[in-house]
């Protein structure tokens, strides 16, 4: 079984979902007693959140490339980051290592072409919904057709995810908000929605929702698990 690494803490409400998915994911495979090869790497995501609202992208990527070859010198054989804003500097990441980088958007949209979606909402921090790093794959690599919600729908799901989730704190206010506004995507015409954000998925399940959704923790943790059993 290879070792996963994980470049995680941002948040450390998402790791803790990943650590489960991963070993919950491999004695499902295996049985037993069986669980995950994880490498854990948690940083202090107070100081990433600053350079993240201050637009400073080249210190993140400096910051969470140099955490990413610790993960390559203590024995990972392949790399996660579990979080879907920071692959933003994925490709500086994946520069600063010699161990193949599992991608948070490749897996999800490998996923959704399996399933015969084409047009689908999106929902994340601003920096996901708004800018290209993420949306842009989506649309370039898979020929998938992005939808996000309107500004102010932006602002309020990117400030429900920093001052609640990332805290641990589910409210059902934000719940029936957030259900909203993928009803809205639907009716704009998406056939699923992609939780892109690692957090979402505390708040909302796809049973209370008018179309599929699509957890990227959850999908990303698969994935992962299939690379470490697949023999080399």
């Amino acid at each position: 079984m290879k070792c996963i690494g994980l470049l995680g803490g941002m948040s450390w409400e998402s790791t803790v979902s990943y650590y489960q998915a991963l070993n919950r994911g491999v004695r499902a495979k295996l049985g037993g007693l069986h669980s995950a090869r994880v490498l854990l790497n948690s940083v202090d995501f107070a100081e990433i959140e600053r350079l993240q609202h201050a637009g400073d992208w080249p210190a993140t990527a400096r910051l969470l490339a140099a955490e990413a070859r610790k993960l390559q010198d203590g024995g990972a054989d392949f790399l996660l980051i579990g979080t879907n804003t920071m692959h933003k500097v994925a490709p500086e990441i994946e520069a600063a290592i010699d161990i193949p980088l599992l991608h948070i958007a490749d897996a999800t949209a490998r996923r959704l072409q399996a399933d015969g979606i084409k047009r689908v909402g999106l929902l994340g921090t601003r920096f996901t919904m708004e800018q290209d790093f993420y949306k842009g794959r989506l649309q370039a690599h898979f020929g998938l057709e992005v939808l996000v919600p309107v500004e102010a729908e932006r602002e309020r799901v990117h400030r429900i995810i920093y001052d609640e989730l990332c805290l641990g704190e589910v409210r059902n206010a934000s719940r029936a908000e957030y259900l909203a506004i993928i009803a809205g995507l639907a009716a704009a015409g998406a056939e699923a929605v992609i939780l892109g954000c690692t957090e979402i998925a505390l708040l909302v399940g796809e049973a209370q929702a008018a179309v599929p959704l699509y957890d990227t923790t959850a999908i990303h943790a698969e994935a992962a698990v299939t690379l470490a059993l697949i023999s080399d």
